[in-house]
């Protein structure tokens, strides 16, 4: 399939100061380094409001409406995940029925996984489908250098490649399936 994959990278954190900022730039650069993929970025703290959110193609829904698939950013606060990434998901129904959806997470000891694993069950009922492959951070702070730069990258950059080629595959064939027919006429 010739047309590109377009994901929507989710920032998971609203904080002020936060990491997603650190973790997301970095998954950004890897996404924009693959032909076949074209990125939209899904920041509930910058894209909900304002003159901006106005503009045709900007608006939350929008983006996430157009989006083949996902790509979920998320800390772990209280051994879940924050309260701004549940809103923003439960803002929307049918704009992620039938996609895929992958997760870098970060975090302290378990590196965000519990917060994934609850993101998982709210996805299913979403009717979205999760990748099984993810990226985690255990102790983000301390693998990224001040400039955002990963210190040992060879980890993650493969895990990243595995989730992001089977990303592409349900990508590819869910896009392929509600084309034929569409998501809504399966319920």
């Amino acid at each position: 399939m010739s047309e590109k994959i377009k994901i929507g990278v989710i920032y998971g954190s609203t904080r002020p100061g936060r990491f997603c900022d650190t973790v997301a730039r970095w998954v950004v650069d890897q996404i924009f380094q693959k032909p076949e993929f074209e990125v939209a970025i899904i920041d509930p703290a910058s894209g909900g409001s304002g003159a901006e959110a106005e503009k045709p193609g900007h608006s939350l829904r929008e983006r996430i409406a157009d989006a083949d698939a996902f790509v979920v950013v998320t800390p772990e606060y209280n051994h879940g995940y924050p309260a701004a990434l549940k809103s923003l998901i439960d803002s929307f129904g049918s704009e992620w029925h039938a996609k895929p959806v992958g997760f870098v997470s970060y975090g302290g000891v378990s590196g965000g996984l519990r917060a994934v694993e609850q993101l998982r069950q709210v996805f299913a009922e979403l009717h979205a489908v999760t990748i099984r492959d993810s990226v985690s951070f255990a102790s983000a702070w301390e693998l990224f250098d001040s400039d955002g730069a990963l210190k040992s990258p060879e980890r993650p950059l493969r895990q990243l490649e595995a989730m992001l080629k089977r990303l592409k595959w349900w990508a590819e064939t869910l896009r392929n399936g509600r084309e034929a027919v569409p998501y809504s006429a399966a319920a």
